[in-house]
């Protein structure tokens, strides 16, 4: 195998964690990393808070230094777009070249969902997923005050409000669901965070659809709202979810379906081709159903598998998702889900900022969003993954150390 050319398309957290995975298990053969960015492979979930809010230089985010790749013989292109993908013939085209295969990898990430209204294109109407759309909007912010709008109530929208607020910009929420980040977390905990983003100063309107956009007079917009007020805006900054980037695995024949499909070992419908990351929709062994995840954990953990499957070790995905999210002093961490739970239990207290949400479906605990108490989302991501039944009494009186029940 060692002679066999891997190709991993996206340069991503995904994409540079199956070459990363592969050198350190014993490919010694040639590896190509391929990214339609500039940049070398960097992190994102800094961009909505470091990088806009502080003075993180662009360095920073850089995964690894730029003798890694040279050291480890990884041959790293970027502003590639790779055109299309032959998987009969085993090769990729881009630019007028083509370029073979033994086996390749499938990190090609995801694109921001665009805002479906008139007025969503013109200037100052600002989306995040790159260092370019962050170091745009991070100018912006801070050149001038700005009148901010995000449309959008989740992770990405309220970190870039708590960030403008922080800066000192006068900063509204724009959310069309009943409360913030619906689709992550509990309605407790999504009220705990309306109530820290209005005690900030923020105007959060939930509840609240946005029609269109229209340019002002001078560089100002208006963000018109469902009941006919209009917000006025200096920057609007879109966060309403993501779609996975699938056009060259579906031209290419391989099956898709809100995401490229896997199977537990990363495989696709097509030999010698794994996918990971954002842009599957993919199989883990522990839950019954498959589903597309957007976070750090994944893209990690899916690509080591699909590195041990491109090196005949498969393995099975199982892991326990958690995200989390940083707005102004409280760290939001989650672990499992909350979804189906039918009661939950608190400890700490949201009063003083810290606190945790455990979170049960019958006597089964399945999930857990902890505010300010790491060692509780550390403890709670071993019980989840132990499946360790819970004492809800223990859980209350925050004497009771969680550990001992591992």
């Amino acid at each position: 195998m060692a002679d066999e050319p891997i190709v991993v398309i996206g340069a991503g957290q995904a994409g540079l964690q199956i070459a990363d995975s592969l050198r350190r298990g014993g490919y010694a053969g040639p590896l190509t990393l391929i990214g339609d960015e500039s940049s070398l492979p960097y992190q994102r979930p800094p961009l909505s808070k470091q990088y806009i809010g502080d003075d993180m230089a662009p360095e920073r985010l850089l995964f690894r230094p730029p003798d890694y790749y040279t050291k480890q013989s990884i041959e790293v292109m970027t502003g590639v777009a790779v055109e299309a993908i032959d998987s009969g013939q085993k090769s990729l085209s881009f630019g007028g070249e083509m370029r073979r295969y033994a086996k390749l990898a499938l990190a090609t990430g995801a694109s921001v969902r665009k805002l479906p209204v008139p007025g969503a294109d013109l200037p100052g109407v600002r989306y995040l997923r790159s260092l370019d759309d962050a170091a745009g909007i991070r100018h912006q912010l801070r050149a001038a005050p700005c009148r901010v709008v995000a449309i959008g109530g989740g992770f990405i929208g309220l970190e870039i409000a708590a960030s403008a607020r922080q800066l000192g910009h006068d900063v509204t929420v724009v959310e069309a669901l009943d409360r913030l980040m619906a689709r992550a977390v509990s309605p407790f905990v999504s009220a705990y965070y309306a109530d820290l983003h209005r005690r900030h100063g923020v105007d959060v309107l939930l509840e609240t659809a946005v029609t269109a956009i229209e340019a002002g007079t001078d560089a100002s917009l208006g963000v018109i709202l469902g009941d006919g007020r209009t917000l006025a805006a200096d920057m609007v900054v879109v966060g309403i979810g993501s779609v996975p980037n699938t056009e060259l695995a579906e031209a290419a024949g391989l099956q898709c379906a809100n995401g490229i499909v896997v199977d537990e070992f990363a495989r696709t419908s097509a030999p010698d081709i794994v996918a990971a990351g954002d842009c599957t929709f993919h199989r883990n062994v522990r839950y019954a159903a498959s589903h597309r995840l957007e976070s750090v954990q994944n893209a990690v953990d899916q690509a080591k598998i699909a590195a041990a499957t491109l090196l005949g070790e498969a393995k099975a995905y199982d892991q326990v998702p958690w995200f989390w999210s940083d707005q102004y002093d409280a760290k939001l961490q989650m672990v499992g889900t909350s979804v189906a739970h039918e009661r939950y239990v608190l400890r700490g207290d949201p009063a003083d900022g810290s606190f945790s949400a455990f979170y049960f479906h019958g006597n089964e605990l399945v999930g857990v969003d902890s505010v300010n108490r790491p060692a509780d989302h550390l403890v709670s991501r071993k019980l989840l993954a132990l499946g360790t039944a819970v004492p809800e009494e223990m859980i209350a009186d925050t004497e009771q150390n969680l550990k001992t029940l591992l």
